[in-house]
């Protein structure tokens, strides 16, 4: 079995992302986007600001799977499903008109 190189990183060779990364990571685990991209979108709020930690700004896996989660369900929000709204039921979500509710 080879010896691991001096240089060799364990995160390199996980599996999983690591819990903690810095912007150019982040940007990539949110999709290969370019980190000005990743950068402005934290300037609008749509993305969390990172923690330093130890002078480096890091950013959490789980705040980003959560931000991420938070744009994909404003996403679908605006967007309208015309099949839905042609066959949907008379009245509420629960197919009752509204005078038996």
């Amino acid at each position: 079995m080879a010896r691991a190189n001096k240089a060799d990183k364990l995160q390199d060779h996980m599996s999983y992302p690591p819990r903690a990364m810095r912007a150019e990571r982040a940007a990539a685990y949110l999709g290969g986007m370019a980190p000005s991209t990743f950068f402005e979108l934290v300037e609008d709020g749509l993305l969390p600001r990172g923690v330093e930690v130890k002078g480096m700004k890091m950013w959490d896996r789980h705040d980003l799977d959560a931000a991420f989660d938070e744009l994909k369900a404003r996403s679908r929000a605006k967007r309208r499903n015309p099949f839905e709204e042609a066959f949907a039921p008379a009245g509420g979500e629960d197919g009752l008109p509204d005078k038996h509710r």
